[in-house]
Formats: C-alpha cells, sequence, structure tokens
C-alpha cells in the first residue's frame, strides 16, 4: 500500500468515527432532554425513561434537531417556551459530549 492509500485510509477511518460519535453525542443529549422534559411534566421513575426513549426514537423523522423540539415543544406545551428548550438542547450536547469522552477515556 502507498503513503496515499494509508492516509486515505485513516481520513476514511476518522470520518466514521466522528460520525458515529456524533450520533452517540444526539442519542444522548436527547435521552438527558427527555429526562428534563419529563420532570417538567411531572413524570419519574419508567415513565421518564420511557419519555426519553420516546424522545431519543423522534430524532429518527428527519434530519436535524427540529424533530426534537417539535416532540419536546409540544408536550411541555406552556411550560417551557422555545428559547429554553434550545438552550437546554445546547447545554445538554455539552453534557453529552463530555459524558461520552469521559466514557472512552
Amino acid at each position: 500500500m502507498s503513503t496515499f492509500d494509508d492516509r486515505e485510509n485513516a481520513f476514511e477511518n476518522k470520518f466514521a468515527h466522528d460520525a458515529e460519535m456524533q450520533f452517540k453525542a444526539d442519542a444522548r443529549r436527547n435521552k438527558l432532554l427527555g429526562l428534563w422534559a419529563a420532570d417538567l411534566m411531572g413524570k419519574s421513575g419508567e415513565a421518564a425513561a420511557e419519555y426519553a426513549r420516546e424522545v431519543v426514537k423522534s430524532d429518527f423523522e428527519e434530519a436535524g434537531d427540529e424533530d426534537v423540539y417539535r416532540k419536546v415543544s409540544g408536550d411541555l406545551g406552556d411550560k417551557a417556551d422555545e428559547a429554553t428548550i434550545r438552550t437546554k438542547m445546547r447545554s445538554l450536547m455539552v453534557e453529552a459530549k463530555a459524558q461520552l469522552m469521559k466514557e472512552t477515556n
């Protein structure tokens, strides 16, 4: 194999790893968001865990975060406004990535 082939393989492996990590971070963020929203709705225990799973599943409707936002926003109603939900989504993404980094080290 040539040096070019080695570099190409390394790039492809890095791309695949980065995509996998982003997928895991998105799923983790969605779970955390679901648990946060469940708490606002007064759910706890298994009901909260089930709701968090529903939020994770909602992300498979379309690309991006809008499907998740719509799910949580619709379920929360007037318990949280758009700015609150979107801010929480951003902060939980930071938390999700930190958790994943801690788990991989």
